[in-house]
């Protein structure tokens, strides 16, 4: 997608209060891939990502800039915890598998892609499945049987027949138990078996027409892309788009001591560095070479520091970027501006129910400044205490609320908010509350 920096933080901007500084270094990245793109192959291949070490304490950000960021441009993207990880040699999740993630969900976003493409071109042949199996073909057939064939084909197509049950084959995943070999390039008898078996065994079903019709679509797009170019283009998109999230990077960052678990957090640090370096994968897709990969990590950073991490580790991670602190102008923000805004979800969740739900502008006030304290008097979880105080502030109204009523209006204002809390949040425990 051929967008500006500017024009990235604006859509960002949509989703995320604040942290321009977060917003303008992953913009700039993100453009850096554009600019690369149009130079000549010789010079695409010296010139790799300037990958990215936010700081700065939960709740106010860092995952969400991320995610937003490969939502926008339609990226592979995946978040991994460092402290999932282990050092090759330990029981658990080896670095290696992050590159392996990635590669699924792009394989999975490619095949939706392609199977989109080829919709149309399938429906002619579903709906003809559809109308054998509810109207049987007979032996005799005449020129009244071809019109009322045409007319029941387009009242499948309209919809007409969709609460109609009717009895279809449909195609079962094979129920056995995979045997994943990591280190042995991802080989799995379950792959093995269901390559021996292409049709795969089948059960039949009775569903609605409607449902068999979305079953008959997966099952008809899917013969008609070509699985190898499926692979070939994923892995190609992984390589030169994929944006990979390590979380939690400052809790492997070890601080001057020789304990065996610092050893192990330094073992996981030079784990991960030959991918974000650069090198080749083998995946059951094929191989997958990380050198142009954006690595984004993430922490607080609260105990550990940057500099705590191995020094070629932090040469990979050019650019760091400090996040702020949310202070109550920024939760007034969050709970008014994004299009997501928490107040929008939870008015849209109580409209189920005919309760049309409304916030004043004192009543946001208050809000966003009990969220402040809270904050500060705490554990500082940013955003996520806004979901704290809402639920508290909410749970009468959606445990009364069950459609019973007709359009009922009621307005959340200060005075609603002060008697909820009685003016201070710590007589109530929210400990339940928080995430």
């Amino acid at each position: 997608m051929n967008l500006s920096p500017k024009q990235i933080v604006n859509e960002l901007d949509k989703y995320i209060v604040g942290q321009l500084e977060a917003k303008k270094a992953v913009a700039v990245a993100l453009r850096n891939r554009y600019r690369r793109s149009k130079l000549s192959k010789e010079l695409q291949e010296d010139i790799t990502p300037k990958n990215i070490i936010m700081k700065g304490p939960t709740g106010v950000g860092k995952t969400e800039i991320a995610r937003r960021l490969a939502k926008l441009v339609k990226a592979p993207f995946v978040k991994v915890e460092a402290t999932k990880f282990t050092e090759v040699g330990y029981v658990g999740r080896d670095c290696e598998s992050m590159i392996r993630d990635l590669v699924e969900v792009s394989v999975r976003m490619v095949r939706e892609e392609k199977m989109q493409s080829v919709k149309e071109k399938a429906m002619p042949i579903v709906n003809q499945k559809l109308l054998n199996i509810l109207y049987p073909v007979k032996k005799v057939e005449n020129a009244l049987v071809d019109e009322d064939k045409d007319r029941i084909l387009k009242a499948i197509e309209s919809g007409d027949y969709d609460n109609d049950v009717i009895e279809l084959d449909v195609q079962e995943q094979p129920k056995m138990m995979e045997i994943s070999i990591a280190s042995a390039n991802e080989i799995n008898l379950g792959d093995i078996f269901s390559n021996m078996m292409p049709g795969g065994r089948r059960k039949r079903k009775k569903l609605t027409v409607k449902q068999a019709k979305e079953q008959l679509i997966n099952e008809e797009s899917s013969k008609l892309i070509d699985l190898d170019s499926v692979n070939a283009e994923a892995i190609q998109r992984a390589e030169q788009e994929g944006i990979i999230f390590i979380d939690e990077i400052d809790k492997i960052a070890v601080k001057g001591s020789t304990h065996n678990q610092d050893v192990s957090r330094e073992g996981v640090q030079r784990d991960i560095l030959p991918f974000v370096e650069g090198c080749s994968v083998t995946t059951k897709y094929g191989v997958i070479k990380t050198d142009y990969i954006l690595f984004i990590a993430a922490g607080a950073f609260h105990i550990a520091s940057v500099e705590n991490l191995i020094p070629e580790l932090q040469g990979r991670f050019p650019i760091r970027v400090d996040l702020d602190n949310l202070t109550k102008e920024d939760f007034v923000k969050i709970l008014l501006e994004p299009k997501n805004a928490i107040t929008k979800q939870y008015a849209e969740l109580l409209k189920v129910d005919n309760i049309e739900l409304e916030f004043t502008t004192d009543a946001i006030e208050e809000i966003a400044l009990l969220s402040e304290k809270e904050n500060e008097t705490s554990e500082n979880i940013g955003a996520r205490r806004l979901h704290t105080i809402i639920e508290k502030l909410l749970e009468d109204i959606s445990y009364n609320a069950d459609g019973s009523y007709d359009n009922v209006k009621v307005v959340i204002d200060k005075n609603y908010v002060d008697n909820t809390f009685s003016t201070t949040l710590r007589k109530f425990d929210l400990n339940k509350f928080i995430l």
